[in-house]
This record gives C-alpha cells, structure tokens and sequence, in this order.
C-alpha cells in the first residue's frame, strides 16, 4: 500500500468531484446546524468589511486604485475565516449548483441551503454592524472611519437596477473562482494564498457582495442616526441622500443578490459541471 503523502495541488478533474461531494454535504445539512454557521459567515464577512473601512479611511491622498487594493488585500479576511474556519456563505454555496446539475442534490435542498444560509448570512450581518454601532468606532480617526462608511453606503445605495445586477454577476464570478481554486489546495496557506487574489480584484474594482453589503450598507445607516456625530463633521460630512433601508433592499441587495447568483452558479458552477462533471456518451 502506497502511504506516500501527496504535496500537489489536485487537479481540475479533482477539484470538480471535491466540489460535488462537498456540495452534497452543505445541501444536506441540517437546518439548525447550517443557519449557525450561516450567521458566523455573516459575521465573518462583516470582519473583513470593517477591516476594508478601517483601511480604507483617510486614503483620500492615494490614488484611487491604489486605495481600492488595499482595502481588498484586507477584506479578503473575511473569507479567508469563512473558508478556514467553517462557515457557510450564500454566494459561495452557489457552487452547490455542480451537485444538483449532477443530480446529487434535489431543487428542494438546493433552495433550502441558499435560502436558510441568506438568511443567517444577513442576521450575521447586520448584528456586527449593529455591535459596531454600539462601539462608536466609527468615530475614530476624527470621523474618518464615518465618514468612510458613510460614502461606501450611499455609493452602493446609488446603483442603478441594471448596474448592480453586472456589478453582483462580476464579483461573484471572481469569489466563487477563489473558493474553487480552494478546492485545489492541500494545505491552509494553499487556501489562503487562493483567496486573496481574486478577492482584492473584486473589491479594487468596485463588484458588488450581497453579503458583504448586508454590512456596509447598514453600518451607514445606523451612523446616519447618530445626528451628534453628523454635526461634528460640518462640511466634511458626505452625501448621504441614498441612504434610506428602502434603498438598500430594493436598490442593491436585490439586483446585487440576482447578479450574485447569474455569476456565481451560472458563470462558474455550471460552466465547471459542463466541462468535468456532465454525463458523456460513452464510447
């Protein structure tokens, strides 16, 4: 018996069966269990947007790529603890698309693990961005970290329909590659190494993370209630026209939330399946 330990990346071939077994497990979960470490993923996530606003704060001097990749270098946190850690994350999951074009998976489990993970995803969420709140953190920096949140959030509530939807497609296309290129990995620093690239691409170019806005978007919110804080800031203070929970809900998290799943299980889960999981003819 060969014993001999494998050092090598696995194949695509590899990496296609590795994600079709895995996809059955998360699928078959049960509920109690997924939406658990659906609200830890949210969380996680929310790590990575409050390291991204941190960063981000008072780079008004760099140029303006320059800035972008840096706050994607540092966001890349979140799924790195996602990833590592243990969690389950609705955009990712929608690699889970590869085990039910298999027939592995029913529509029914399917559906019921993006929508029991989205679910816990937007509770993690919203209650570290709430908790962040409560730490007026957001005051640090003479405001700058506010400030910065504050502009992040009305930029995103600006989206036209249209525009957040390609903008939700791109970004998932590119989280959903980081957590296949995981699959290829046989050690952390393999995963962690995988994730960060694409993730800083996503976040420098300005895509659009559903999960990652059920953070940005209400941690502006909640600062836009803070009137003492808002007048500290006099003329520094950004446009926060858009920011309004209608906007979020109907402005981005629904458009973004579609064009997540258009390039996350269309663009890449399906697209691996038909090149290395469909059924042939044989020969």
């Amino acid at each position: 018996m060969n014993n001999e330990i494998n050092f090598d990346a696995l194949l695509p071939p590899e990496m296609a069966a590795k994600a079709e077994g895995l996809g059955v497990k998360k699928a078959k979960l049960d509920a109690f269990t997924m939406f658990a470490l659906a609200i830890l993923a949210g969380a996680f996530i929310a790590v990575g947007a409050i390291f991204c606003t941190t960063v981000l704060a008072g780079t008004s001097s760099l140029a303006y790529g320059v800035a972008r990749l840096l706050g994607g270098l540092v966001f890349a946190t979140g799924l790195i603890l996602v990833v590592v850690g243990g969690a389950e994350l609705f955009t990712g999951n929608n690699l889970i698309i590869m085990a039910f074009a298999r027939g592995k998976v029913t529509v029914v489990e399917l559906l019921r693990n993006w929508a029991i993970v989205y679910v816990g995803n937007f509770v993690g969420s919203i209650l570290t961005a709430y908790i962040m709140f409560l730490t007026k953190q957001y005051s640090f920096g003479g405001g700058a970290i506010g400030i910065t949140a504050l502009s992040i959030g009305n930029a995103k509530t600006g989206l036209g329909f249209i525009q957040a939807v390609a903008l939700g497609i791109m970004c998932n296309a590119l989280v959903c590659m980081a957590v296949w290129l995981c699959y290829s990995a046989r050690s952390t620093t393999d995963k962690i190494l995988s994730i960060i690239p694409p993730i800083a691409a996503f976040v420098a170019a300005g895509f659009e993370h559903s999960v990652a806005n059920m953070y940005f978007i209400p941690i502006s919110l909640f600062v836009k209630t803070d009137t003492a804080f808002l007048a500290t800031l006099g003329d520094k203070l950004p446009n926060v026209a858009n920011l309004t929970w209608g906007h979020f809900f109907l402005a981005n998290l629904v458009p973004v939330t579609i064009g997540n799943i258009i390039g996350g299980a269309g663009m890449v889960g399906l697209v691996y399946w038909f090149a290395y999981l469909r059924a042939r003819p044989k020969a």
